[in-house]
């Protein structure tokens, strides 16, 4: 079956995660994206690490089934290429910092003016207003702006998200609305202006504690890996050093935990566990109930009671555990995709649409199709030639 996104283009002058991975995933439902680099080093992201054979994690995971052709885009010459880019395209995404794409003759009213059908997105990390429209963003600030830090880590010390969680929330709102833009363009025939700001789409997130905040007049505390408000959910000991993680959400639950796992009918009845707000304000009695009962078992033990209870529970994965996770090898989720350096591991996109198969191809070295895409627009072999030669792209190597 077709994919849904092919025969669009989208062309996108990306760099690091936010707007790579939104055209990532727009590439996996069948997308061409054309990846704008600059020459001579191309996406910063390239040069994060070197862990992957020698390549970028960060790159590997977001730059997957794209073209590269790395331009000079300061370069006088480089304008005719861009307009011819710009025309074919349905969709450009930028993440430049501010006014760049505006300075650079890329912004929204610019391009649209001609191509009314393209759809237009721009991430940055406050916005185009306001008075932090000219402010510089990356993950880690925006985490703390959006206070995410403020309620993350221990009573003695913040910690940030250990992924970069703006990023990644940009991307998605990015890719959500470039489906909604592109669905209304089909129906009414109209391009779209899209502005997504890390900052927004982050503070979405931050839903919970924020209401908790303003209504209820105090901060959730930072409880580690314990929920700041329900009570218990998080990690406890078991008595071989194992560590198990169970959650309770309701007081069925509640019930059969204490008559189950912690075979302790009475704290049933026991007014400082009577009820969810109970348990929360009694929080360190709990843990000691269930430390006490844990102390005797060990972390095999206090799982298979807390499954025969029906109670969740998971226990801490490294990443190298998760890496070799059963349940991603029972649902064949693992795929290779070339690269530059040959087949690389990768987990299939968790769209799970029934009747096709989501793109996943290779990961493309710096400048891999600029010949390639010129030819396309229209350039003969020498213009191209001449254009390497003159500085205005580079050529890299082809997949």
């Amino acid at each position: 079956m077709q994919r849904p996104l092919q025969g669009i283009t989208v062309v996108g002058l990306e760099q690091v995660i936010a707007a790579p991975f939104c055209t990532r995933q727009l590439a996996e439902l069948g997308a061409r994206v054309i990846k704008l680099e600059r020459t001579g080093g191309g996406d910063a992201a390239r040069d994060y690490d070197q862990t992957v054979l020698g390549l970028s994690s960060h790159f590997v995971w977001v730059n997957r089934s794209k073209e590269s052709i790395a331009l000079d885009l300061k370069h006088p010459d480089a304008k005719p290429i861009l307009d011819k880019l710009i025309q074919k395209a349905d969709v450009f995404v930028q993440n430049l910092a501010p006014g760049a794409a505006e300075r650079l003759g890329l912004g929204a009213a610019e391009l649209r003016a001609h191509n009314p059908r393209l759809i237009w997105c721009g991430i940055s990390g406050y916005g185009p207003t306001g008075p932090y429209a000219d402010k510089k963003a990356y993950d880690l600030l925006v985490q703390c702006e959006a206070g995410l830090l403020s309620v993350t880590g221990t009573p003695e010390q913040p910690a940030k998200a250990g992924i970069p969680v703006a990023d990644i929330a940009a991307g998605m709102y990015a890719f959500s609305s470039i489906l909604a833009a592109l669905y209304r363009r089909q129906a009414e025939g109209v391009g779209a202006t899209i502005d997504i700001t890390m900052l927004e789409s982050l503070g979405e997130w931050m839903g919970f504690p924020a209401n908790f905040t303003a209504y209820g007049g105090a901060a959730p505390p930072r409880s580690g890996a314990h929920h700041a408000t329900v009570v218990p959910y998080g990690p406890f000991k078991a008595g071989d050093g194992g560590t198990v993680f169970l959650s309770i959400q309701n007081e069925r639950e509640f019930e059969r935990f204490c008559d189950v796992v912690l075979l302790n009918s009475s704290l049933k009845t026991d007014p400082r566990f009577s009820n969810g707000p109970a348990r929360a304000e009694n929080r360190d009695a709990m843990h000691a109930e269930i430390h006490r009962a844990f102390s005797t078992l060990n972390a095999p033990q206090v799982i298979a009671r807390l499954e025969n209870a029906g109670i969740a529970n998971a226990k801490l994965n490294s990443m190298q555990e998760f890496w070799e996770h059963p349940q991603l090898a029972a649902r064949d989720r693992w795929r290779e995709v070339g690269s530059p350096v040959g087949p690389i591991k990768a987990t299939k996109p968790p769209f799970n649409l029934d009747g096709f198969e989501a793109r996943m191809d290779a990961i493309p070295a710096l400048g891999a199709h600029s010949h390639a895409i010129l030819a396309d627009l229209g350039f003969t072999a020498r213009e191209i030639q001449q254009m390497a030669a003159s500085g205005i792209i580079q050529l890299g190597e082809t997949p």
